[in-house]
C-alpha cells in the first residue's frame, strides 16, 4: 500500500524542507554563494538552520569536505568562526575569495578599472593558447579575450577575485550547449536545438560580455555579504586531504556534506579554471571520484576514505560536540562509516528536497545525520 501524504510528512523535518516556491534559486544563491556555479553544493539555508540548532555564536565549526564553502560563509553570517578542508585547488581559491575581508572602496576601484579595461583588451598581442583544451573548448576570439584578461590580473591587489571572475566567464564562454554547462562531454561547434531557450542556438564566440557582467556582479555580491557577515569572526581554508590534515584547533562541531561515490569529478567540473590558472590538480586524492565508479571495491575505498576523514575530524572536537552530516545514503553506507569513525547516531532528520531548475529539476529525499563522538 502506498504511503499517504500525511504519513510521509510525519517522517519529515518540515523546518529543513522547502519547496521551490518557498526558496527560489535567487534566495538559495544569495550574495557570495553565487560567485561561481558549483555542482554538488548544499543550500545555505540548511546550514544556517543547523548552525542555529546545534551551535552558538562564537563557536568554531569545522567542515572537512568544504567544497565551495557553504558552511564557512554561513558560519560568518551566523557569528561563528569556521575552518574548511578541501583537496581541490580551485575550491580553495573560491572559498578564500568568498570569505576574505576586503577594503571595499579599493576592491570597487580595482574591479571597475578591470571592467573598463575589458573593452580595450589588446587581443592582437595575445598568442593563441598552447593548451589543447583551450583550443578545443573556446572559439579563437573567446580564448584571446580570456587570456588577455588573465594578463591583467597580477596588476591588482585583489588578484584572486579576478581569477574567480575569469573562471566564471570561462565557464560561460565554452563551446558548450547552454543547457549543459555543468558537465559537457564534447565541444559544441555548430548550431543546435537548445533545451534551455527552446530555440536554435549557436556556440559562444566571445567572452567579453561575461567578463564585464561578472566583474560588476562579483563586486555587488561581495559588498552585500560584507553587510551581513560578522566582521569579528574569521574563516580558514586548508588545502589538504581531510584524512591526514593535522588540525591545530579544537572545534565545537562539524557541519558537512561529503561527496557521493562515483557521482561528480570535482576537478573535472572546473577543468577550464585549472587550465587557465595553472592550478595544482590533485584529483587522485578525491574521495568518491567519478572515475572510480561504484564497484564493490570502489565503495569500500569510499567507506574507508570518508570514515578516516571523519575520524580525523573527531580527534579535534571538544567532548560531546555535534557532527552533522548531510547525505542521501541510498546505498546504506553510513551506518558502517559512522562506526569506523567513532561516531554514534543520535537522530536522523529526513528532509524533502524539491528544487533544481533546468535539466536536473526534480525532487528527492536526504538525511541530516546528527551524530556525536562515542
Amino acid at each position: 500500500m502506498a504511503v499517504t501524504q500525511d504519513e510521509l510528512y510525519a517522517t519529515l523535518d518540515l523546518e529543513l524542507s522547502w519547496s521551490e516556491r518557498e526558496l527560489p534559486e535567487r534566495v538559495r544563491t544569495k550574495h557570495v554563494h553565487r560567485l561561481h556555479p558549483y555542482h554538488g553544493k548544499f543550500i545555505p539555508q540548511l546550514v544556517e538552520a543547523l548552525l542555529d540548532r546545534y551551535l552558538a555564536p562564537g563557536d568554531h565549526v569545522l567542515d572537512p569536505f568544504a567544497g565551495s564553502g557553504t558552511t564557512l560563509v554561513q558560519a560568518l553570517e551566523s557569528g561563528l568562526d569556521a575552518t574548511g578542508v578541501e583537496v581541490a585547488a580551485f575550491n580553495c581559491l573560491l572559498m578564500r575569495v568568498k570569505t576574505a575581508q576586503y577594503d571595499l572602496p579599493e576592491l570597487g576601484a580595482e574591479l571597475r578599472d578591470a571592467c573598463a579595461r575589458v573593452e580595450s583588451l589588446e587581443l592582437g598581442r595575445v598568442r593563441p593558447p598552447r593548451e589543447a583544451y583551450l583550443r578545443e573548448w573556446f572559439a579563437p576570439r573567446a580564448a584571446a579575450e580570456l587570456l588577455a584578461f588573465r594578463d591583467l590580473i597580477e596588476e591588482y591587489r585583489y588578484a584572486d577575485v579576478l581569477r574567480v571572475i575569469l573562471s566564471r566567464a570561462a565557464r560561460s564562454a565554452r563551446r558548450a550547449a547552454h543547457f549543459d554547462l555543468e558537465a559537457p562531454r564534447v565541444p559544441q561547434t555548430g548550431e543546435y536545438w537548445c533545451h534551455k531557450h527552446r530555440r536554435l542556438c549557436r556556440p559562444v564566440e566571445s567572452a567579453l560580455g561575461f567578463l564585464r557582467r561578472y566583474t560588476l556582479d562579483t563586486l555587488a555580491r561581495v559588498e552585500e555579504f560584507a553587510r551581513v557577515r560578522d566582521a569579528e569572526r574569521e574563516a580558514r581554508v586548508l588545502q589538504a586531504d581531510a584524512r591526514e590534515v593535522a588540525y591545530d584547533a579544537v572545534f565545537d562541531g562539524v557541519v558537512t556534506s561529503p561527496p557521493y561515490p562515483g557521482l561528480i569529478d570535482y576537478h573535472e567540473q572546473h577543468r577550464y579554471a585549472y587550465e587557465l590558472l595553472g592550478l595544482d590538480d590533485r584529483r587522485e586524492r578525491e574521495i568518491g571520484a567519478a572515475a572510480a565508479g561504484t564497484s564493490l571495491a570502489a565503495l569500500e575505498e569510499y567507506r574507508a576514505g570518508i570514515a578516516a576523514a571523519l575520524a580525523n575530524a573527531v580527534s579535534a572536537l571538544r567532548p560531546g560536540a555535534p557532527v552533522l552530516i548531510v547525505v542521501n545514503d541510498r546505498r546504506d553506507l553510513y551506518p558502517e562509516i559512522l562506526g569506523r569513525a567513532g561516531l554514534r547516531l543520535e537522530s536522523r532528520l529526513r528532509r524533502h528536497v524539491n528544487r533544481r531548475t533546468g535539466r536536473r529539476a526534480g525532487e528527492y529525499f536526504e538525511d541530516v545525520l546528527v551524530t556525536r563522538p562515542v
